[in-house]
């Protein structure tokens, strides 16, 4: 029972999957079907968390729309995200960045990471 579980999972993978990690700003180009068209939107923020593993993996990008915070969550694996760009680096400590929801303006920022 397990190896066909494993199968069907190993199936809905994607071949590549972009190297990301939170802290990190991103694009994330996602499909959207409006009736019978469908078009690419991008959504650009920072990774608060990622979780999950296998093809259950997902990721929350957070942003600032007219001065209120966006997140949406992702499914890395899912048909729905065409690409994520990874725009700078972020240096952070943490596994999950819950601490930037309550952060405005410039004190919301993750330092960059210089290598």
């Amino acid at each position: 029972m397990n190896d066909i579980i494993k199968n069907i999972e190993a199936a809905q993978m994607k071949a590549e999957v972009p190297q990301f990690n939170v802290g990190d700003t991103v694009r994330v180009h996602g499909k959207i079907k409006e009736g019978n068209r469908e078009r690419i939107q991008i959504f650009e923020g920072v990774v608060l968390k990622k979780q999950g593993g296998s093809n259950r993996e997902t990721f929350t990008v957070r942003k600032n729309s007219n001065g209120i915070g966006v997140e949406k969550t992702w499914p890395l694996h899912s048909p729905n995200v065409e690409r994520v760009e990874v725009i700078r680096r972020g240096k952070v400590r943490r596994a999950k960045l819950n601490y930037l929801r309550q952060r405005v303006g410039k004190a919301a920022k993750v330092k960059e990471l210089v290598k």
